[in-house]
């Protein structure tokens, strides 16, 4: 692992370091009773979900970039005793449990190694697997052997949503949908813990109003998009707004509200960068996305201009003519099912090179077509958690345009 200072300014400056979360168990925890609650569209294959991430992290290493994998940091962060103890606390809800069971939960725990307890904090435990206590617990009998004590974290695989990394501040995310919160304690031991993140600044706190990753773009350096809709709160976007311009790490602050739905749950799902002066776009984003402009005001207070097109308010804030766009799919039918697919949810290694999976073949060729080349994946059982690569990929290091 090498130490070069986090840092990333923006979407497509050459990538170098990443974190990524390879499936694991939490994946199997998953079934037809519970994959809408815990926001999976389908039951993955775990072993082939495996086996396109494998993939997906030997072409980024094979592009020359550092991958970090969260189950590794986070057992190395948990070697520390005061993150073991965190740790355990944020495993344990006595609201659930009750405050006996809880105990007893928290002193076996306690006693297990950084390994078992990353385990148990991705991949949870069921009341069956709780260990043995003297006792009766009402909470226990009355509960299925199946059903979960410390929920499993599915989720994980989309390291974009739980933290962001703003110039050389992170941003830990405030996840709004209730099977995913928990996901926010890991990262918060992860930064704080681990040797590699040991003097790292942080630019948001995961208890603040709610911002998912997945809704911030780093259009430029100093200027930011965020969307706004299911997962990130108006209220989010500004307090995100105006924690960047207390550091002065960021300008300007557009602020685009989406539709709320399954389909667009953050704006990286209809929008993401290719090129410092190109975006790759959902059509019908295109004409119907707007901006809010936020920016300091002098006076430690916000003004708030707009709302104008985002495309626009995009080019004015990075102080060039346009953004090119290219659109996903060549007709309303091809459009709306990749974008489903994520076709736009790709992930830039450099400028004008993207990942993107190998089934948007459209918008892949259409990307081919501006002179982006796109190196695609498999990615049929990575999406079903509706997922492209740009979700599964949180940039820790990334050089500066040239």
């Amino acid at each position: 692992m090498t130490n070069e200072s986090p840092r990333v300014d923006s979407e497509v400056g050459p990538l170098r370091a990443v974190l990524l979360h390879r499936p694991g168990n939490e994946l199997t925890r998953l079934t037809p009773r519970n994959n809408d609650k815990l926001l999976f569209d389908s039951i993955p294959w775990v072993g082939r979900a495996q086996e396109e991430h494998d993939a997906f992290a030997e072409v980024l290493r094979g592009r020359g970039v550092e991958v970090l994998l969260l189950a590794e940091v986070l057992r190395e962060a948990l070697a520390d005793p005061r993150a073991h103890a965190a740790g355990v606390h944020a495993a344990v809800d006595d609201r659930r449990l009750g405050e006996d069971l809880g105990d007893a939960l928290r002193s076996h725990l306690s006693g297990v190694d950084a390994a078992t307890l990353t385990e148990v904090l991705m991949a949870g435990l069921t009341f069956e697997e709780l260990p043995a206590a003297e006792g009766a617990s009402l909470v226990r009998k009355i509960h299925h052997p199946h059903d979960f004590a410390v929920d499993p974290l599915p989720n994980l695989l989309f390291t974009r949503d739980s933290s962001v990394w703003i110039a050389d501040r992170v941003a830990i995310s405030s996840l709004a949908m209730p099977a995913r919160r928990r996901e926010t304690a890991l990262l918060d031991l992860v930064y704080a813990y681990h040797p590699r993140f040991s003097h790292a600044s942080r630019a948001y706190g995961a208890h603040s109003a709610p911002v998912e990753g997945g809704d911030v773009l780093l259009l430029a350096p100093g200027v930011l998009a965020v969307g706004i809709g299911e997962r990130t709160t108006a209220a989010g976007a500004e307090s995100l707004a105006r924690s960047l311009f207390a550091d002065d790490i960021a300008h300007t602050v557009l602020a685009v509200p989406i539709a709320q739905a399954r389909a667009t749950m953050h704006l990286d799902t209809v929008c993401t960068m290719v090129a410092p002066d190109a975006v790759v776009m959902y059509p019908l984003a295109r004409d119907e996305l707007v901006a809010f402009t936020l920016r300091p005001d002098g006076d430690g207070s916000l003004r708030v201009d707009g709302p104008q097109p985002f495309l626009h308010a995009a080019a004015e804030a990075m102080g060039i003519e346009k953004l090119r766009v290219i659109d996903t799919g060549l007709d309303p039918v091809t459009a709306e099912r990749e974008q489903w697919d994520d076709g736009n949810n790709t992930l830039a290694l450099a400028p004008g090179v993207v990942v993107g999976y190998e089934r948007n073949v459209e918008t892949n060729a259409r990307l081919a077509d501006a002179g982006i080349e796109v190196l695609a994946i498999a990615g049929s059982e990575l999406g079903s958690g509706r997922g492209g690569p740009r979700c599964m990929s949180c940039p820790v290091v990334r050089d500066p345009i040239g």
